[in-house]
């Protein structure tokens, strides 16, 4: 079992590595440079440079999460469910967890359809043809979504740093119902607001790389709070 675990946590962080060093080059780096650069030196960027990008990204999401999963099934399994979810490592790692697994379905159900939209529009365009009218749509939407992913990692990978290196954070509490309440309607919140519109204030931090990192900490800060008080 301990050989097993390990295997599994290092192929979750080199894959975890993977993912969310090239999440942050998109948002921290490409997204500024394409803001920047014109359209021809664009248009082959997205032609060559995007698509191994994206495939590099997408499939280290997918080992990140089925690793982690397993880890996560193979501890519930060897402390028992209910020592589990009352020890400080089970709630740690679960908040952190669910937001992981929310930014892996963001990569595969939002922002890696959209982004095949705007590959395709761009070679059609390169072709000599028209933009695709969906285009534009699903550029912002894999836009927002991405930079909510980003928002996400950090609260993300301060709880699953706080499951190992931080169990004092976690109370003694017995019951933690309205603890789960308030996760629950705070990540959805935040889901909703990267996938219903693309304009309105709550999308501005967003469009902004220090918007979207104060609102990461804001996040890591809010959940912090509620940890301490709830649990």
């Amino acid at each position: 079992m301990e050989g097993l675990l390990f295997l599994l946590r290092w192929i979750h962080f080199l894959a975890g590595i993977t993912w969310i060093g090239i999440l942050y080059y998109f948002n921290f780096v490409q997204t500024p440079f394409f803001a920047e650069t014109d359209a021809p030196v664009r248009t082959g960027a997205i032609q060559k440079l995007v698509p191994r990008a994206l495939w590099w990204f997408r499939w280290s999401a997918m080992f990140t999460f089925l690793a982690g999963a397993l880890i996560y099934l193979l501890r519930m399994h060897e402390m028992g469910g209910g020592l589990f979810y009352a020890s400080p490592y089970g709630l740690t790692i679960s908040v952190g967890g669910l937001m992981g697994t929310m930014m892996f379905l963001n990569v595969w159900l939002v922002i890696w359809p959209n982004q095949q939209i705007v590959i395709a529009s761009t070679n059609q365009v390169a072709s000599g043809g028209q933009a695709l009218p969906a285009a534009a749509g699903a550029a912002r939407q894999a836009a927002l979504t991405s930079r909510t992913n980003t928002v996400l990692s950090i609260p993300m990978l301060f709880y699953m740093g706080a499951a190992s290196h931080f169990p004092s954070m976690v109370g003694q509490s017995s019951s933690r119902v309205i603890y789960w309440i308030l996760v629950f309607i705070i990540l959805g919140a935040v889901e909703y607001n990267a996938l219903v519109g693309t304009q309105g204030p709550t999308k501005k931090p967003l469009d902004s790389v220090n918007g979207a990192l104060w609102a990461g900490f804001l996040l890591t800060a809010i959940f912090y709070v509620l940890t301490i008080a709830l649990t």
